[in-house]
């Protein structure tokens, strides 16, 4: 059922706690919990339980589990609950079922916390993204086939989508929303207790929104929550008419990927409009006439021109300007570009500049690194329970956990967290990297090496060119201008 989560080390974190005799106040988990005040979250989210153990108690249990040495909440239950707590296993499937709990809520005041705990950040920015979650039991409920767009075919799943904001050192999950498509849905066996609590809303609406409506509701909730950014960045799956309206209505900046379809823009030359798609610009207007971008492994070609975002032909035309910014990777060796080795980037700013586009644009590599992270060692979607409310539960649960991992990278330090999670501070890293070290990375190790006189000059170019290299394929992938994605815009 979870083949895409691959087993992991336990990390120093959950090592320090269990070497506790007793959950003191003084180990990171705790004490990162309580530096946060969860527990006041808890309370505004209105989370509690009219007997037993306290609905705090149980909800720290359910983030502590995936981080031990345990293939499910029932082995954490059986091998290690009693170590923490007197709760039992059905204490923690109790809330994870539970239908009136907002998760959403609780979510959305952990992620406005950490971003409030550094907010030194000059950039920030929006992000929405998807991804999907194989399952492969032939009677789970709300699944249904989705198209995955890392392996190019369809799968039978949940698909997730996912906001964040992302800025130069950081991302942070806000929200998070399931869609089912009509597709080979296979649908609940059982009947929600209540069908006006939050999860049987929830389920609802999954079944009834598209994609973009989604994504258009949890903007609108991170802004009424008082989460609040400059830009928003989506790929090309994301890149709808509807989507741009609703970021022009919030004053947000849209850079986003656009697909090489049959949606037409207006260009004005000499006092002439012509409406073109993205390929007849790209013919008429591009070929031939690439630009060098600083700092960056790519050729440029921006235009400036006009587009409809009614949804309809029945609707007023909403004519606004846009800047279009077609993009190729360089090959050093014959420079020119494959037949499907250039992308399509628009902005709702035209007035912005190439090289900051694609600057900001890296930021949504962040989703990117949460998404591995998710999947892999933060227990995404891997509670064993058929019930739809634990669906929901445990997307949320995923996100936490993301941000009492950032929160305690803030609070204990860059050296305290390494020595917890390598891996995810690589991660980091690179976002960090991508956004903040663009041209000056190269820069200053080329100075570096230079300066090293044991090296001969043969060696001090290999290891430039080998930094080069990764330079290279790093922006490639972030960038999304691998062949791979490319030869998939070019089918679409």
């Amino acid at each position: 059922m979870n083949s895409d989560t691959k087993p992991f080390n336990l990390p120093t974190l959950t090592a320090d706690l269990l070497s506790q005799t007793n959950l003191k106040i003084d180990n990171t988990f705790s004490s990162t919990w309580n530096s946060l005040r969860f527990n006041t979250m808890l309370r505004k989210a209105k989370f509690s339980k009219r007997s037993g153990i306290p609905a705090s108690d149980v909800v720290y249990l359910l983030m502590l589990w995936v981080w031990l040495k345990v293939d499910s909440v029932a082995m954490f239950s059986k091998d290690a609950l009693l170590s923490f707590s007197a709760a039992k296993k059905d204490s923690l499937y109790d809330l994870l079922n539970r239908e009136d709990l907002d998760w959403r809520k609780l979510q959305r005041l952990t992620a406005k916390k950490v971003l409030q705990a550094n907010p030194r950040n000059k950039i920030s920015a929006f992000v929405i993204d998807d991804t999907v979650k194989t399952r492969r039991g032939k009677k789970m409920p709300g699944v249904s086939s989705h198209f995955d767009h890392l392996t190019a075919r369809c799968v039978m799943g949940q698909q997730i989508v996912t906001l964040g904001v992302a800025n130069d050192e950081q991302f942070v999950p806000v929200d998070n929303e399931i869609f089912i498509s009509e597709v080979k849905e296979q649908a609940l066996d059982y009947k929600f207790n209540d069908n006006r609590s939050i999860a049987a809303k929830r389920y609802k609406k999954s079944k009834q929104q598209t994609k973009p409506e989604m994504v258009c509701d949890m903007i609108a909730r991170a802004i009424r929550g008082g989460i609040n950014t400059d830009y928003f960045l989506a790929d090309a799956w994301f890149a709808t008419k509807h989507i741009l309206r609703m970021t022009i209505e919030h004053s947000l900046v849209a850079i986003v990927r656009m697909k090489k379809n049959k949606m037409k823009y207006r260009l004005i030359t000499n006092g002439n409009a012509h409406l073109l798609c993205a390929q007849e610009l790209y013919k008429q207007h591009v070929k031939g006439r690439w630009q060098t971008l600083n700092h960056a492994p790519y050729q440029s070609k921006s235009i400036v021109v006009e587009l409809n975002l009614a949804s309809s032909a029945k609707e007023p035309a909403q004519w606004v300007k846009v800047k279009l910014l077609f993009v190729r990777s360089v090959d050093e060796s014959k420079q020119q570009a494959s037949k499907h080795d250039w992308a399509l980037f628009l902005t709702t700013d035209s007035q912005l500049e190439d090289e900051k586009i694609l600057e900001v644009y890296a930021l949504r590599w962040g989703i990117e690194v949460y998404f591995k992270e998710a999947k892999q060692k933060l227990g995404f979607l891997k509670e064993q329970s058929r019930h739809y409310s634990a669906y929901i539960a445990s997307i949320h649960l995923t996100g936490l956990r993301f941000c009492l991992l950032l929160f305690a990278k803030q609070e204990e330090g860059l050296a305290r967290l390494s020595a917890v999670r390598n891996d995810f501070e690589k991660s980091l890293n690179c976002l960090n990297f991508a956004s903040k070290l663009w041209g000056l990375f190269k820069a200053l190790i080329a100075g570096a090496v230079n300066d090293t006189v044991s090296l001969s000059s043969a060696d001090k170019t290999d290891v430039l060119k080998k930094i080069e290299d990764t330079v290279v394929d790093f922006f490639t992938q972030v960038m999304q201008m691998d062949s791979f994605t490319l030869r998939q815009e070019a089918l679409e």
